[in-house]
């Protein structure tokens, strides 16, 4: 071989050798990038992951102190469900009172308690449930004990007899009102 050959072919090797090199140190840039990508990938995954954590704890805080709201506004609600027949025992001795004439002291007395006990319910977020004998039976709303039949066709569906009186504690109903409907 010629000296001008073998330069040529050390000349095309080192050619070759840096091409190799640069496609080497691309290949590595390559890399580098994806793994950089793959480090950016992974922490936009744990921002999302803190994110949601973060959102679920703070829902978690909101709904807790709801119920703990609701828990004191209700914590009564066993004792006032206790309380209701004795009330109702109040509001039909005070209806048999009124027809005797001659238990007139009886009758103020037995008022007087009935009204004070309806006062201290009231202070403490009792209130009853307004019903009267014409207005439309909703389910929702309403018990129904019985139908019988209308005695007219404006009440078919409607409330024809408060049987029993429906309390609210707070928003919350605690017994429904019992009627009779129309049928």
């Amino acid at each position: 071989m010629s000296k001008k050959e073998t330069t040529k072919d050390i000349e095309n090797d080192q050619i070759d050798d840096v091409q190799n090199e640069t496609v080497e140190i691309e290949e590595q840039v390559s890399e580098e990038q994806t793994v950089e990508e793959k480090l950016q990938a992974e922490l936009k995954q744990e921002k999302d992951k803190y994110l949601r954590l973060f959102a679920e704890f703070e829902n978690y805080k909101r709904r807790t102190s709801k119920e703990r709201i609701e828990l004191f506004s209700t914590a009564s609600e066993d004792v006032m469900k206790t309380l209701l027949p004795i009330l109702d025992d109040f509001e039909r001795a005070l209806t048999h009172i009124e027809e005797d004439k001659e238990a007139e002291e009886l009758r103020k007395g037995v008022l007087l308690i009935y009204q004070k006990l309806v006062t201290t319910l009231e202070q403490k977020g009792l209130t009853p449930i307004k019903v009267e004998k014409g207005d439309t039976f909703n389910a929702d709303n309403h018990e129904a004990v019985t139908q019988i039949p209308a005695p007219s066709d404006d009440l078919k569906g409607k409330i024809i007899d408060v049987i029993e009186k429906g309390y609210k504690l707070g928003e919350k109903v605690i017994r429904f009102p019992k009627v009779v409907i129309g049928q």
